[in-house]
């Protein structure tokens, strides 16, 4: 990937933090961990020199990949210094600098990707997409995730994505009871055989428990089951992948390319979850992705508590990745924010996320939604 066209050769004059706080339609139990009221993002804008911006969005979660003040304090204070002053072209380079200059912080790392790329594609005129590879696919079947502790609101919501044409449910698992569990699987395996059921423990069950629930969970044929038990129990994960018929799916255990590369060595999954927000941007995810290929397992492109503009960056990420081919959950813009970030509808058509083919990332950020849900901000460019 190289970024050397004259156009990038002005500088980066500005750069912009919002802390926000997006309201959501309804509480989410996962495995390791409860939403409820709100997710709390940050948001960076690049500005060049002349005037074009770009967008990315850190979506952190504490019990997962880190906390918004971490993500905010790595843009704001460590990185900032890296950015001002460099010119756009010089992307591989600074990135490159990202990684050194604050530990972890993978969300903060892939906002900053994505703002430096949608920054880039706008000065061009391409999409995100064309800037890190050819396209393989313009549109990702979307599966939508059901969490919700009442499980009388996730049949209503099944009914809609049913009516919308999706064709992917993810059942959130082991945050409460097996029962519970066997119960809603049975329910959709039984009452909406149309849809396709993956299901997804978030870490939720200890080794032993896994060992005796999830051949059960297996024998109602679920299309995967993802990380039953802790990212560090990999000889549990070993273990319980020959026990399960269904495909084993890491995502805890594997954040970036050096996870993916013990994950396979050890032989824990059939597949792996890759998220930007772990993976620390698109570029890592596609190395994650193209790693899992080398070894014949497939990929799924999942995401954090995000509104449409980090869903815009993994939506280019998979456009161009061939082995991210289970799909995508990129549903929180349309099926559990209540407002989204973007001025437009995030782009759903007939159960799939349609790849925009306009520059940047594709869609314009709604400014005044982003200062009426900010917490605190760090705006230098007006």
């Amino acid at each position: 990937m190289h970024l050397s066209v004259s156009e990038l050769d002005e500088k980066i004059v500005a750069l912009d933090v919002w802390h926000l706080a997006l309201p959501v339609n309804s509480r989410r139990d996962h495995g390791i961990g409860t939403v409820a009221d709100a997710i709390e993002i940050v948001i960076v804008r690049l500005t060049g020199e002349s005037g074009t911006f770009g967008y990315g969005e850190a979506s952190p979660w504490s019990v997962f990949t880190g906390t918004p003040e971490a993500s905010y304090a790595a843009l704001d204070r460590y990185l900032r210094p890296h950015v001002i002053g460099t010119r756009i072209g010089d992307f591989i380079s600074v990135m490159k600098l990202a990684q050194k200059a604050v530990v972890h912080c993978t969300e903060a790392k892939s906002a900053l990707e994505s703002a430096w790329l949608d920054l880039a594609g706008n000065l061009l005129s391409q999409p995100v997409w064309a800037l890190l590879g050819d396209r393989h696919r313009d549109r990702i079947p979307l599966s939508v995730s059901l969490a919700n502790p009442d499980f009388d609101a996730d049949k209503a919501l099944v009914q809609r994505l049913v009516d919308d044409g999706i064709k992917f449910v993810k059942l959130k698992t082991g945050f409460r009871d097996h029962a519970f569990d066997m119960m809603r699987l049975e329910y959709l395996k039984t009452d909406v055989p149309e849809l396709t059921v993956r299901v997804d423990y978030n870490q939720g069950l200890g080794v032993d428990e896994a060992m005796q629930q999830v051949p059960e969970i297996d024998r109602l044929q679920p299309s995967f089951i993802e990380q039953p038990v802790a990212q560090h129990e990999y000889p549990a994960m070993a273990a319980l992948r020959k026990l399960t018929r269904a495909p084993l799916l890491a995502d805890e255990s594997v954040f970036g390319p050096e996870d993916m590369r013990r994950a396979l060595n050890e032989e824990i999954c059939d597949g792996v979850s890759v998220k930007i927000m772990k993976s620390g941007g698109m570029r890592r995810g596609m190395e994650v992705a193209g790693l899992a290929e080398d070894a014949g397992l497939p990929a799924y492109g999942g995401d954090m508590f995000e509104s449409g503009l980090a869903h815009l960056a993994g939506v280019h990420m998979i456009a161009c990745t061939p082995n991210i081919s289970l799909g995508c959950e990129f549903y929180q813009a349309t099926y559990y924010l209540v407002n989204d970030l973007l001025e437009q509808p995030f782009p759903i058509e007939d159960g799939a996320v349609v790849v925009p083919d306009t520059p940047g990332l594709g869609m314009a950020v709604d400014m005044q939604r982003l200062h009426q849900f900010a917490i605190r901000s760090s705006v230098q460019s007006g």
